[in-house]
């Protein structure tokens, strides 16, 4: 599958913002971004789906890597992904929200968008990062998804021309969806 149908689209400077709801596993892009563990080594949720689909080079690849601390993102191939790239990014653990898990969290979307800038990569995509296991909470993670995103798009410069937030289910795309409204992008 080349890409799911969006359900929202903005404009930011050059890029292209979308919402959809599908698997972005399946999805034909420079990179797609992996709700990763500190170890990138393979997990539940997206992060298990991921490794699954680019096969055992993608594991083998992270073995050299060292981990990743929360609130960072490393790069990789994405071998038997449709997505050239894997950007893992470790979000937070909610903890009740007074743990800075706010800053980490938008800290995954810049460090994964200087990645991207970085390899000069024109397309991404971004799953609801911290929202599974790590219980963030979906509406607040989207609101900070969404505006850190736009954010770093309009105030710098990047060859990024279409950015995915890539739900896997339809209450986490509700979330986003309104967080585009809440910011004037819809």
């Amino acid at each position: 599958m080349a890409s799911a149908p969006p359900l929202l689209s903005a404009k930011i400077g050059a890029a292209r913002l979308e919402v959809c709801v599908g698997d972005i596993t399946t999805l034909t892009l420079d990179a797609i971004v992996n709700a990763a563990n500190h170890s990138l080594l393979g997990g539940g949720g997206v992060d298990g789906a991921i490794h699954r689909a680019a096969g055992p080079e993608l594991r083998a690849e992270c073995e050299t890597l060292g981990g990743c601390a929360t609130g960072a993102a490393k790069i990789t191939r994405g071998y038997r992904l449709p997505a050239k790239h894997v950007i893992h990014a470790v979000g937070p653990v909610w903890s009740g929200g007074d743990q800075r898990e706010d800053k980490l969290l938008a800290s995954c979307y810049r460090t994964a968008l200087d990645l991207a800038a970085g390899h000069r990569l024109v397309s991404i995509a971004f799953p609801a990062i911290s929202t599974g296991v790590y219980g963030f909470p979906p509406d607040r993670a989207a609101r900070i998804a969404v505006g850190t995103v736009a954010a770093e798009l309009a105030a710098a410069p990047r060859d990024l021309t279409r950015v995915v937030f890539c739900c896997f289910g339809q209450s986490s795309a509700d979330h986003h969806v309104a967080a585009f409204g809440d910011l004037g992008l819809a």
